[in-house]
């Protein structure tokens, strides 16, 4: 038994040579909606970056994104391919992204521009971290109408036969999956704990990051189980993926940061 696939057409605007794609317009929607509620946390007080800021701040983040996400796909996921089509590296149109890489990308934006802007890395992370998280569902969606990046064989009765997959098999819809849990269920439950947090004077800088690394380690480990491996990687270590090890990092960084954040004082207001 299977759920039929939803075939929705990639492009969602073609006229004449212009095609826009859902898949940019999923990303566009993301960072839309990271906006307003960046733009909310600083109207509240809740973030030390005004609105001129914020809009260099994504800026920086775009670039930051695309560059870590593509750099790392292309080192650590196919490495031997672009060696031996190099001028495929700048197609990233095509795909071949990592979210993994993206954080990393924009971690090193977000410290650039603390050294530019003199805010503390920290609150200019904990903000995106807050924001960035429910974005996350909108690019997974993406992946769904795209097919890409579909599960492993199941049987499961929601399972899927994707227009992509050459076995033609019912798979599980994990893109969906990551959506709900990577993006909904992981973006409420950080506002709700910030809040809590907040209102109780236990929040320090450094908490809102902790809480994503950890949270979207753990939530993509453990969803990576019905994910089907990189057909170029497969799996690297016994029967853990790329995405499993490289969450596993995620986790360790967020549980560190978070220990120390819990020794610091309350520096930062908890309205």
């Amino acid at each position: 038994m299977t759920i039929p696939f939803p075939h929705i057409s990639p492009i969602a605007i073609g006229i004449g040579p212009f095609k826009l794609r859902w898949y940019g317009l999923m990303y566009a929607a993301g960072y839309t909606l990271g906006f307003f509620l960046a733009r909310h946390r600083i109207d509240t007080g809740r973030s030390p970056l005004d609105l001129a800021a914020l809009d260099r701040l994504i800026g920086y983040l775009v670039f930051g994104m695309l560059i870590g996400a593509r750099l790392t796909y292309v080192l650590i996921y196919d490495r031997a391919e672009y060696a031996a089509h190099p001028l495929e590296i700048i197609a990233i149109w095509r795909g071949g992204l990592s979210f993994h890489g993206a954080i990393i990308g924009m971690a090193a934006a977000c410290a650039l521009f603390s050294r530019r802007r003199k805010i503390a890395l920290l609150d200019i992370t904990d903000l995106v971290a807050l924001c960035g998280a429910p974005g996350l569902f909108f690019g997974r969606l993406g992946n769904f109408i795209n097919a890409e990046l579909y599960g492993r064989p199941t049987t499961v009765p929601w399972a899927m036969i994707f227009p992509t997959d050459p076995l033609a098999v019912p798979r599980h819809p994990s893109q969906l999956y990551e959506a709900l849990g990577e993006g909904a269920l992981l973006g409420v439950a950080l506002w709700i704990i910030d809040s809590i947090a907040r209102r109780r004077g236990a929040y320090r800088r450094g908490f809102d990051t902790a809480l994503f690394l950890v949270g979207y380690g753990v939530i993509r480990f453990l969803i990576e189980f019905t994910r089907q491996p990189d057909a170029q990687l497969g799996f690297v270590l016994g029967p853990f993926s790329m995405g499993q090890l490289l969450s596993v990092i995620m986790v360790a960084t967020g549980a560190l940061l978070l220990a120390l954040a819990s020794r610091a004082p309350p520096n930062v207001s908890t309205v």
